[in-house]
């Protein structure tokens, strides 16, 4: 596992992936090679996929300009979040990317995920919780990951955990 280029952060709605990837960004900040945190929901969400556009694609396309972009500004590691369910969904990730890829998938209780969720007004999130109660049950994206890592402590401990898997040290 040293030599990962990428962390990808997967898991169900909830399950903390950004305020991780977020975190582990903080670690690397300082003395670790450069690297770049990126959610990969936000780089997927148009509403283009009823047009006939495949949200597959759309990711994938999207990723692979932001990857290059990053290498050439001198990014060594990239730290991906993202709800990955399915293998054609993370082959696409990993062929826009063209780094090896370190998929960790992040767990909490159903309780933790409803409470997490469940606090925001949004119509979004409700629409999440019911999305990760789907997951859970269908056991939707479980077998693609390489490790699986609870998310229910602290998150700084959760991140140092996930960064030390990938054998990254941070700064």
């Amino acid at each position: 596992m040293n030599d990962a280029r990428a962390l990808l952060l997967t898991g169900v709605f909830g399950a903390g992936k950004s305020a991780v990837a977020v975190e582990i960004a903080d670690l690397l900040e300082v003395g670790a090679p450069p690297y770049a945190a990126i959610d990969l929901d936000w780089l997927c969400w148009s509403s283009a996929g009823g047009a006939g556009h495949d949200e597959h694609e759309i990711l994938a396309r999207n990723l692979a300009a932001v990857a290059a972009n990053y290498r050439e500004a001198g990014v060594e590691r990239f730290v991906l979040a993202g709800s990955v369910g399915d293998a054609v969904t993370l082959e696409a990730v990993r062929a826009a990317l063209a780094v090896p890829v370190l998929v960790v998938r992040l767990t909490a209780p159903l309780a933790v995920i409803e409470e997490r969720l469940g606090s925001s007004p949004t119509t979004g999130r409700a629409d999440d919780l019911a999305r990760a109660r789907d997951w859970l049950a269908a056991g939707t994206g479980v077998g693609l990951e390489d490790a699986v890592v609870e998310n229910v402590g602290p998150i700084r401990e959760t991140a140092a955990r996930v960064l030390e898997l990938a054998g990254w040290s941070p700064g």
